[in-house]
């Protein structure tokens, strides 16, 4: 880092900016021979000094391509002559709660195909109809796997679940029943949903997806439960084992991810 000779603006050198942003000075090089980052002052040897202003439109940059923006579009954005920095900001901000809504669907997805209905079960669809009742539609396993067969809650379910038998698949559906007569006896017994007993009931619930499926953080699971009230098939397994058993399970999820 130096200053300039007017010993007011620092700078620092494309090393220094390479190592503050994670951005390679390969690439600080190729952003400067293609005029979307131009380092504002030169040393008198001749070598790139970046400025405050300098590092800000490399923020931007570093957002925008993460954001999938190509170089051409980031170019564009940045010199928009109607926009400034707070506009960069609230645009980014837009494009990434997108994508976190496109997240929360994704995982709202991969849930109702491998938990609801255990998608990747290495048994015919007679057992299935056995073990998980009616409700089991073959289709929502070919559904998944089209849509999220590239997932890692996909590969990872599908590697846990090949190697299972009718026992464990059994063992795993008498787990979840018992989880959810767990939450019907909560819910019936006036508990709070953001109780501590229907809050260890919610635990034990990420837990049964964890062991039988694919790794769940609390986070996770907290956008996992809010299919419950919004998918009328989910909605309709847990009303129909208890009035009003939907919101509060799913009431419950939210309170035990707070807790955690």
């Amino acid at each position: 880092m130096t200053e300039t000779a007017a010993g007011t603006t620092t700078t620092w050198t494309v090393g220094q900016v390479a190592e503050r942003s994670g951005v390679t000075v390969r690439t600080l090089h190729h952003y400067d021979e293609i005029g979307l980052l131009r380092p504002s002052r030169r040393s008198a040897a001749g070598y790139r000094l970046y400025t405050p202003d300098d590092l800000v439109r490399l923020q931007h940059v570093v957002v925008y391509r993460r954001l999938g923006f190509a170089l051409e579009e980031v170019a564009v954005l940045l010199d928009d002559p109607e926009a400034d920095v707070a506009a960069h900001l609230r645009r980014q901000r837009a494009e990434v709660m997108s994508r976190l809504d496109e997240l929360t669907e994704l995982v709202t997805a991969i849930d109702r195909a491998l938990e609801a209905e255990v998608s990747g079960i290495q048994l015919t669809p007679e057992e299935q109809r056995e073990l998980f009742g009616e409700g089991f539609k073959e289709e929502y396993q070919q559904e998944a796997q089209e849509r999220w067969g590239d997932t890692e809650a996909w590969r990872q379910s599908q590697r846990r679940t090949a190697g299972y038998t009718k026992a464990d698949w059994q063992a795993m559906k008498a787990e979840m029943d018992e989880v959810n007569a767990r939450f019907v006896a909560a819910l019936q017994a006036g508990e709070p949903a953001d109780g501590e007993r229907a809050m260890d009931v919610a635990e034990a619930h990420r837990q049964h997806i964890s062991r039988w499926f694919y790794d769940c953080p609390p986070e996770m699971h907290a956008c996992i439960s809010d299919m419950y009230v919004s998918d009328p098939r989910f909605t309709k397994t847990y009303e129909d084992l208890a009035p009003g058993l939907a919101p509060y399970v799913r009431d419950a999820v939210h309170a035990n991810t707070a807790r955690s």
